[in-house]
């Protein structure tokens, strides 16, 4: 709940097709419409965002654009749903990577959309934590992560020296060619060696 005056943002978890999106907007201004009628202090602006973590979502990224003011990518969920990776089982969790070619394709394809219709496009989860994760997520295109506060140092001594343009240019160089490795992992961190980041 925000005072009235300020900015209001409201983030709308696990959409899976863009009518639920349409469906909370409409409930949304139905309330306020009926707070203006009660006189009650509204927010000077309300924007609506949604997290992008069902893989449905992927084919109706352009609709969803339309519909919103800003996305968050919700790389945890995601990622497990995309790879069919169950995180709490130690037997499988290290079978995937997130760095692996095709994680990395889905979430420039998220960015591009977000670019095309001038949408924010935010991430959070364990990637953005990491030094090394957090670069790739630069590098493709994200300028928002969130992150906790103990991983904030490391990412900043991290970006205090990335050149994201050059790591854009290699990235989109892996992901545009034919690539069966089973991650980017070694790419990136030959360019944080190449380049003295520390990681």
């Amino acid at each position: 709940k925000a005072a009235g005056g300020r900015e209001l943002k409201l983030m709308l978890p696990m959409v899976t097709e863009v009518n639920e999106v349409r469906q909370a907007r409409a409930i949304i201004d139905r309330e306020v419409r009926h707070l203006s009628r009660f006189a009650y202090t509204l927010p000077t602006q309300l924007k609506l965002g949604a997290m992008v973590e069902v893989p449905a979502l992927l084919w109706q990224l352009d609709e969803l654009m339309t519909m919103v003011d800003f996305v968050s990518v919700g790389s945890n969920d995601l990622f497990q749903f995309l790879m069919a990776v169950d995180r709490g089982n130690s037997l499988i969790s290290g079978r995937f990577d997130q760095l692996s070619p095709a994680f990395l394709r889905v979430l420039r394809q998220i960015i591009d959309a977000g670019k095309r219709h001038d949408r924010q496009v935010t991430l959070c989860g364990e990637m953005a934590g990491r030094p090394l994760t957090a670069m790739a997520l630069i590098g493709l295109g994200f300028r928002s992560i969130s992150m906790p506060a103990s991983s904030i140092g490391p990412v900043k001594a991290m970006l205090d020296t990335l050149d994201a343009g050059k790591l854009h240019a290699i990235l989109n160089e892996e992901l545009d060619k034919p690539n069966t490795a089973h991650s980017l992992r070694d790419v990136v961190m030959k360019f944080a060696e190449d380049n003295a980041i520390p990681l």
